[in-house]
């Protein structure tokens, strides 16, 4: 499932993101999806989004998803 498409990245799911400090370094940082800011449909460094801690960075990996 591609994270640079916003269709597929939902509220509630666990994700992988690398915060705006993090991107030279790669480091991500893992939680649940609160709110996704991107707009646009599509981008190629991953939808941004902010994690029920309230960080913000991109999707880079989803963990988890609902079935139900």
């Amino acid at each position: 499932m591609s994270v640079t498409r916003r269709e597929n990245i939902k509220s509630g799911l666990r994700v992988s993101i690398v915060l705006k400090t993090d991107q030279r370094s790669g480091k991500l940082t893992e939680g649940i999806v609160k709110d996704i800011l991107t707009n646009a449909s599509f981008h190629p460094h991953g939808i941004k989004v902010r994690l029920e801690s309230g960080q913000v960075g991109r999707v880079k990996e989803i963990l988890h998803q609902d079935l139900s």
